[in-house]
Formats: C-alpha cells, sequence, structure tokens
C-alpha cells in the first residue's frame, strides 16, 4: 500500500462518488417509510452504500492474489516454513485495513451529506463491526477466485460479475416490499441484505424492512451466522486451491 498509494486514493473515491450521486440523484423521488424527503432517503441509503463499499473491495483481492500468482511471488512463499494458508490470510487482512480506512473516510463524507444515527455509540460500532466482518467473509471469495484465473484482468472481471446481482438485488438502495414478489425472498434471504437491515436497526436509521423472513427479522444474528459460513466455507475452498496451485 505505501508503494502504490493510488491504490488507497482510488478506493476512497468510488464509494464517496456512489455517496454524492444516489444520495442527490436519487433522493427524494424514492418513497422511504411514506416519504419521499431528500434526508430521508440519505438515511435510508447510506446503510446500503457501506455495505456495497466492503464488498466491493473484493475484486481488489482477487486481482491482488492473481497478480501474485503471475509474477511467481507464490513461489517464493512456498520456500518458506509457513502455513499454506498464511499468504492467503495475510492477503484479506490486508484488505480489511485498507476497507477499514475506506469506511471511515466514507463515514465523515456521508455526515456532510447530512447522515445521521439515532442510537448509542455502542449500537453503531457494532453495525460497522457487522460490515467489516462481511466484507472480510467476501475477501475470501475473492481469494479464491483470484487463485483460479489465469490473470489479474480475468480476476478484476471475474470479483465484479457477481457482486453486482448481489448488490442490487437487495435491501440497499430499494425497499424490498417494492419488488417483484418472486424476487423479494431473495432479497430477503441475500447475506447482503441481511447486513443492510441489521446496519439501519442498529443506526436508528428508516427503511428497515417489515418482511417476516428470519433474516429480517434477526438481522444481526442473520448477518453474523452468513458472514461465519462464508468464511468457513470459501477459507477452506481457497486454501485447498493455494495448496494445488503451489504445488
Amino acid at each position: 500500500m505505501s508503494r502504490i498509494p493510488e491504490m488507497i486514493l482510488f478506493g476512497l473515491i468510488q464509494p464517496v462518488m456512489f455517496v454524492v450521486l444516489f444520495a442527490y440523484v436519487f433522493g427524494g423521488s424514492l418513497v422511504v417509510d411514506g416519504s419521499t424527503s431528500a434526508v430521508e432517503y440519505r438515511n435510508f441509503l447510506m446503510a446500503g452504500i457501506f455495505a456495497q463499499t466492503v464488498t466491493f473491495a473484493t475484486a481488489g483481492a482477487g486481482a491482488g492474489i492473481a497478480d501474485d500468482m503471475h509474477k511467481g511471488l507464490i513461489d517464493r512463499f512456498r520456500s518458506l516454513p509457513m502455513a499454506r494458508g498464511a499468504v492467503l490470510t495475510g492477503r484479506t487482512l490486508a484488505d480489511l485495513v485498507q476497507t477499514t480506512l475506506t469506511v471511515i473516510v466514507l463515514a465523515i463524507v456521508a455526515l456532510l451529506v447530512g447522515w445521521r444515527t439515532h442510537t448509542s455509540i455502542g449500537e453503531v460500532l457494532g453495525a460497522f463491526g457487522l460490515l467489516l466482518l462481511l466484507g472480510y467473509s467476501f475477501s475470501w471469495i475473492g481469494a479464491l477466485i483470484g487463485l483460479t484465473v489465469r490473470t489479474p484482468e480475468a480476476a478484476t472481471s471475474g470479483g465484479l460479475i457477481w457482486l453486482f446481482p448481489v448488490t442490487f438485488i437487495s435491501n440497499a438502495f430499494v425497499p424490498t416490499e417494492n419488488m417483484a414478489s418472486w424476487l423479494q425472498p431473495i432479497a430477503e434471504w441475500n447475506p447482503f441484505s441481511a447486513t443492510v437491515q441489521a446496519c439501519r436497526v442498529l443506526f436508528g436509521n428508516p427503511g428497515v424492512s417489515p418482511s417476516d423472513a428470519w433474516p429480517m427479522v434477526h438481522p444481526v444474528w442473520a448477518s453474523i451466522i452468513w458472514s461465519v459460513v462464508i468464511i468457513a466455507t470459501f477459507r477452506t475452498l481457497a486454501v485447498r486451491k493455494y495448496r494445488k496451485a503451489a504445488v
């Protein structure tokens, strides 16, 4: 990161652009809790933007690992006395540090455009903890993609393609009750939606889904369970793939 500061700079600019564009382009044009207030929509929006930001970091994780494989850096690590999963763990934790910095900057920008929380500091910190846990879990999906493809360019494309349906077929930008009836269950059981719902509850923001689907009724537990399951599953698959690639 210190050698390529552009990585951090571009990582900060993109989510800030999303906040400004969504807040001022869509603000006031969508109904949230029966109101078309621009302020209400900005408060509704931020949980989704936070979650989108931490998950989009997945593409960078996959591209970074693919680049390491492509340049032969992994071959150097093979000669060192370390656990096979240590390289991947180091990469995903480094991405988590960059994601944390991005979220801090994003929160400051959100406050400047009118976003506010209405709960205790403990609940707010808990919401950010769930966001970072989600981002860390998705980074393992990116790690698996980076180990599977042949080039960093393919890892970047492959890391973004699946993220768009995950983030947009959710409660991030519009209430799920406004979706087609067959699409609502998909959005409500989306791991991404569980974290967004949990953040809105913990932030005290509008737009909490009235659905009786279990993840929407118990969003904090659903968010934790989904993230832990994703980490356990994709870390196992990624380490296994890394071992085969490093043979």
